[in-house]
């Protein structure tokens, strides 16, 4: 038996699990600096078209009791989104002319 971290219906985005379901932004965005942008492309281009499809599923459960692979699903969707930042603004990982631009927060949101 496979370990799978992500819902049935997001198997084809699985590949992608162990390196972007992040629980924390300061995870995802030190991720994302770290990522080469190929890397970044790749996961950005598969889910993309998924998005919808994960939101929907999401919808499905009351946010703050999602069960563990939704909640993964979900982290895998805070990702994309700061990944999505890199592939459409700035074509590199970093933000343009910030120098180290770094945002730490005291609180995660939840879930």
């Amino acid at each position: 038996m496979t370990d799978t971290r992500l819902p049935a219906a997001f198997a084809d985005l699985e590949r992608f699990a162990s390196t972007w379901c992040l629980p924390t932004e300061h995870q995802r965005y030190d991720q994302r600096l770290a990522s080469a942008m190929p890397e970044l492309t790749e996961f950005y281009e598969a889910t993309f078209p998924r998005y919808g499809d994960a939101r929907k599923h999401l919808d499905t459960f009351p946010l703050q009791q999602l069960p563990e692979r939704e909640t993964n699903l979900l982290h895998l969707l805070y990702s994309f989104i700061t990944v999505s930042l890199a592939i459409d603004m700035w074509q590199q990982p970093g933000v343009i002319d910030s120098g180290n631009a770094c945002y730490y927060r005291s609180v995660e949101p939840a879930p």
